[in-house]
């Protein structure tokens, strides 16, 4: 079947400014993307088919362009491109840079990350769907086939967007994504929602750190034939959380749902209670049971703070308060060579904790209450002593100074560029915060 548009064809936009097509880059159910060119910039290109290319759906795009994305990790729709003379029509994005992979080549193991990098990604999905929600926006189909990846440093960057709709909006459009829609979706007795994005959120999150659906037990084991009546059962009338703590009918199968029981004990307890609410609570009572975005926001920040290095096989842990409790103050084995771990130095800042490791940054929002999720630029990072390995400080990289005080010791200022010595109980003023350093 031959290309909708031709190699070098030349498009029209609604600014005026004309449009080259390069290269086709992908087929999908609505239409075809291309590769563009468009004043010397390359741009992305969806172009509909036929009957695809419907006036509720021109209506729909004319509405996003101009209300514009929530930030930058949206390939949002920028303007319509047409063909004079003809109905068919398209939109321009951003294109997206090869460095990007799937979530689903994670799932696949085609691409390998890191866990800190599964916080970043985390955090920055679960800010962007709180933006697309408070500007009055729903996704409709959040899910793995829309996101894209980083494998380096967990950025991410969510695509067909051209679904996306206002919230509470009615008529048409897609449902979801089997596996991913809200359970009062699949019994057809809701429409997609802010309240069901959040649903298809948690799953998503689920997948990326589990590496496995959160409803997909024993129940699913035991079907045969997975048609629409036993995936309906599963996801829509009897669904039930893996892990629930009351009702242990659909654990994972061992031998057969092993990434489950692989990768729920590594992570830290708040994060698995936080799982734990959101397929349970939020199963039972979709209005006020969910998960809401900026509870994931906040979670995705600890979780990157609570990472630490085993000493042995340098494998990322997780710093567990009540794993410590559990254990007599002993840190859990790490996961992966099973050998004890040594804690790094950590600094509390209020209720949180920072584990100091060799590469760890402080951002804004660390030391800026009023700078909530700002990782804008780091303003201070772990450094190691030029001429002794063995003594560790934390570098002021800001713009202003600290002031550091130890029990007995007379007031100190750390001016930028200079580093203040990680001893315990060494308290550093920041400005506006103040942490202390423990062991």
């Amino acid at each position: 079947m031959p290309n909708m548009l031709r190699i070098k064809e030349k498009l029209q936009t609604q600014s005026g400014i004309p449009c080259e097509v390069d290269e086709l880059l992908g087929v999908g159910g609505q239409g075809e993307v291309y590769k563009v060119t468009l004043a010397n910039k390359p741009m992305a290109l969806k172009w509909y088919y036929p009957h695809s290319a419907t006036p509720a759906q021109r209506q729909a795009l004319e509405v996003l362009v101009k209300k514009g994305a929530p930030n930058d990790k949206f390939l949002w729709p920028l303007e319509l491109v047409q063909i004079p003379s003809l109905t068919e029509y398209g939109y321009l994005m951003p294109l997206r840079e090869r460095r990007y992979v799937g979530i689903v080549d994670l799932m696949m193991r085609r691409a390998q990350t890191t866990f800190r990098c599964l916080a970043t990604a985390g955090h920055q999905l679960a800010d962007s769907y709180f933006r697309l929600h408070v500007s009055g926006m729903c996704y409709r189909d959040i899910s793995f086939g829309n996101v894209f990846l980083d494998p380096a440093n967990g950025e991410v960057l969510i695509c067909d967007n051209d679904n996306v709709t206002v919230d509470g909006q009615t008529g048409g459009g897609v449902l979801g994504t089997s596996r991913f829609m809200a359970p009062e979706i699949v019994r057809s007795e809701a429409l997609p929602s802010t309240k069901t994005d959040r649903f298809s959120l948690a799953v998503l999150l689920f997948y990326m750190f589990m590496f496995h659906h959160p409803l997909e037990g024993k129940r699913e084991y035991a079907i045969h034939v997975l048609d629409m009546a036993a995936m309906t059962k599963i996801y829509g009338t009897e669904p039930l959380f893996i892990f629930d703590p009351h009702d242990h009918s659909n654990e994972p199968v061992k031998g057969y749902q092993d990434n489950a029981f692989i990768f729920w004990p590594i992570y830290p307890q708040f994060l698995r209670d936080l799982f734990t609410r959101a397929f349970t609570d939020g199963l039972r009572d979709p209005g006020n049971g969910r998960v809401l975005e900026n509870e994931w926001r906040s979670a995705m920040v600890r979780l990157r703070d609570a990472i630490f290095y085993c000493q042995h096989c340098q494998a990322q842990n997780f710093y567990d308060v009540e794993a410590l409790e559990k254990n007599g103050g002993k840190p859990n084995p790490c996961w992966k060579c099973k050998k004890e771990v040594q804690l790094p130095f950590r600094l509390r800042i209020n209720d949180n904790i920072i584990m100091l490791n060799h590469d760890t940054q402080l951002y804004p929002h660390h030391v800026d209450g009023h700078r909530k999720y700002d990782f804008s630029r780091p303003v201070a990072v772990v450094t190691r002593h030029p001429k002794d390995p063995n003594v560790w400080g934390l570098k002021n990289v800001s713009q202003e100074k600290w002031v550091l005080t130890k029990q007995g010791a007379p007031m100190q200022e750390v001016d930028v560029e200079r580093s203040a010595t990680l001893a315990v109980g060494t308290k550093i003023n920041f400005g506006k915060i103040v942490g202390e350093v423990r062991f």
